[in-house]
């Protein structure tokens, strides 16, 4: 008699690999994937790196989370959304992103740092071209920004969406890499008359200004008030 059938257990965690593990304090590094969603979904812009002409090309963007998928749009004329749609199959992409958490000031300026929590993601990216995963990316990306915006806001139109181009690039090879906790100088410089230690930085939010020409009765929504 068969058994029954158990639900698969999703991995929790990406593979480490040759290309995910850092050469530098591999000690720092996490593969746990709701540690990389966390700082992701954090961040609103990433860094895409790619190859033009044979010359490294990295460029600041906006991005979007949706599962196990990160969407990039720009403007169809943008060289790199041109490279992807013309790439077969796809284009080679590296896409990071970095939160600063705080500054380490040591008593030796080698022992300098910062603590700080990044995810580095390596993979092809492919244009999107299925009408309904644009919609779904372009919605992604307003929400990525501030959550829950994309519902209260007009939906591009036909001439926008042919404007706009997005590329995705599935979470594969991906490792996140975290520094915490305080100043490591050397025992013999402990008694220098250096000030030592942590500069917290923290990201806030400044009280919305409404643009003047706004509809009679248009109030701030929930939103932007929990910010």
């Amino acid at each position: 008699m068969q058994g029954t059938q158990q639900p698969t257990s999703q991995p929790t965690a990406y593979p480490a690999t040759d290309r995910t593990v850092p050469t530098r304090s591999p000690d720092r590094a996490s593969y746990d994937k709701e540690v990389v969603h966390a700082i992701l979904d954090e961040a609103c812009v990433c860094h895409l790196g790619f190859v033009r002409d044979g010359a490294p090309v990295v460029l600041p963007t906006l991005f979007g989370r949706v599962g196990e998928r990160l969407y990039v749009h720009g403007s169809t004329g943008s060289r790199p959304l041109r490279m992807t749609g013309q790439a077969d199959p796809g284009l080679p992409v590296c896409l990071t992103v970095t939160h600063v958490d705080a500054l380490i000031l040591a008593r030796s300026g080698f022992h300098h740092s910062m603590n700080y929590r990044s995810v580095v993601v390596h993979g092809t990216a492919y244009d999107v071209t299925d009408p309904e995963e644009k919609l779904l990316a372009l919605d992604a990306l307003v929400d990525q920004v501030v959550a829950g915006r994309s519902k209260d806001s007009r939906p591009a139109n036909k001439k926008e969406l042919a404007a706009t181009a997005v590329i995705r690039l599935d979470l594969d090879a991906v490792s996140a890499k975290i520094r915490t906790g305080g100043v490591n100088d050397e025992p013999e410089d402990l008694d220098l008359p250096h000030w030592a230690g942590v500069v917290p930085l923290r990201k806030g939010y400044e009280a919305p200004v409404a643009d003047p020409l706004l509809a009679p009765g248009t109030e701030l929504p929930d939103y932007l008030r929990a910010l």
